[in-house]
């Protein structure tokens, strides 16, 4: 791996680490939320998926454009905007204010995690892209180790408002990497033979039956875990009995736990094959999902160890999953398909979170009830999506369906491999 590729894998995991703390810090923040706001938990499942439900519709309608522009130019303007739109959450003076805010940053952050999947997979070759798929998805576990208690510690000692401000700042910081070391990306214009209608990205993928698997794989994935997720902190505390300040021992759990694993999952999906690889952890994944969804009260060190499985069996099937999705498309049309495959995870996210919410309810007493009837179509929805795995092909693996008279048949045992670097 040359210095410029980890130079721009390094300014592309700042991005995502910033993305995914702005994202992350409202799930473990609920208890907060909920009692600062006297809020339920339809109110508080609401706020979490305003930024998935505007993040989604606006990565939807970036893919008509986006493989138009220098992929720099698009993750600058977009990282921009998320950045003023997290600030504005900061200073949002009241909770319909903070709604609107939190929408603000959706729509730019809804155009972001496309165009990171799209730049790796543009610049790293098929056959390492699990490594560094597991670079970038390392800023999860640094995001849970770092951030995620920084920002909880400062929404308990400051204000709510402080998290948000803060990440502001550092998100001012990126902008300055951004300008320094990402290179100019271009090379799927110069690729591109013709220049095609704002349409056809759509009607390409709605015509391949792989890339609609890709997004049908997506789609399981994010109902499945983002159907938990944020009734986790809410359940843990009012259920388990784990008190507010030590909420963050289960992002910093499942943080350091993943710094050692994302980069082996990686290298074994390599090594491996991203759909076993995948297959083998989705499976995996539904016992901490069970465990979490239906457990009583515990000891601080059981629930640690539970979410420790939890983050290392869901990262590891999160990785080969962004490696295989990277790679249905060629390069000139990627930066669309990875958009719309971000707005349709971010819309299942919005409809997962939302419906989980309408799901679970609250007692007199304060305790969260039917969190266990989630958890049981969780892990139904993650069985299936080790099915509709199987039957997604990277492009570099699927051989042309007809071959020109006269002309040699590749062979099959060779991948077509469409990948590229930047130019210098």
């Amino acid at each position: 791996m040359s210095r410029q590729e980890k130079l721009l894998l390094f300014v592309l995991a700042c991005i995502n680490f910033t993305h995914i703390i702005d994202f992350m810090i409202m799930m473990p923040m609920g208890p907060q939320l909920m009692r600062f706001f006297s809020l339920s938990p339809q109110q508080f499942s609401f706020i979490v998926s305003a930024y998935s439900l505007s993040a989604g519709i606006s990565g939807f309608l970036a893919a008509f454009f986006v493989d138009r522009f220098d992929r720099k130019k698009v993750i600058f303007w977009a990282y921009l905007g998320f950045v003023l739109g997290t600030i504005a959450c900061g200073l949002a003076p009241t909770f319909g204010w903070l709604i609107v805010a939190r929408t603000t940053a959706g729509v730019f952050g809804g155009v972001l995690g496309a165009q990171v999947l799209a730049i790796v997979a543009d610049v790293v070759p098929y056959e390492r892209r699990g490594q560094a798929m597991s670079l970038i998805m390392s800023a999860f576990s640094v995001a849970s180790v770092v951030g995620v208690p920084a920002g909880l510690y400062l929404a308990t000692e400051i204000s709510w408002h402080a998290p948000f401000l803060v990440l502001g700042g550092l998100g001012l910081v990126v902008i300055g990497l951004i300008v320094r070391f990402v290179p100019k990306l271009d090379q799927h214009l110069q690729r591109a033979e013709v220049r095609f209608n704002p349409l056809e990205v759509v009607t390409a993928v709605a015509r391949n039956p792989n890339q609609l698997r890709a997004l049908w794989l997506t789609t399981t994935i994010m109902l499945g875990h983002f159907s938990i997720i944020p009734m986790l902190s809410p359940y843990m505390v009012a259920n388990v009995g784990l008190s507010e300040n030590n909420l963050y021992l289960i992002y910093l759990t499942g943080g350091l736990v993943t710094i050692f694993s994302a980069p082996l999952v990686g290298k074994l999906a390599d090594q491996r094959g991203k759909y076993p690889v995948f297959a083998i952890f989705a499976l995996l994944s539904v016992l901490p999902i069970y465990l979490i969804t239906t457990m009583e009260p515990a000891s601080v060190a059981y629930i640690m160890f539970v979410a420790a499985i939890f983050f290392i069996f869901s990262n590891g099937r999160m990785i080969p999953t962004q490696a295989m999705v990277s790679s249905v498309v060629e390069p000139k049309h990627r930066g669309g398909f990875m958009s719309i495959n971000s707005s349709v995870q971010l819309l299942a996210q919005a409809a997962a979170t939302y419906g989980a919410g309408l799901i679970v309810s609250k007692t007199p007493g304060g305790q969260l009830i039917h969190y266990s009837w989630v958890g049981y179509v969780a892990m139904a929805v993650i069985l299936s999506s080790i099915l509709i795995g199987r039957m997604v092909r990277p492009i570099e693996e699927t051989r042309p369906e007809t071959v020109e008279a006269g002309e040699a048949e590749p062979d099959a045992a060779q991948p077509v491999s469409v990948a590229y670097r930047p130019a210098k």
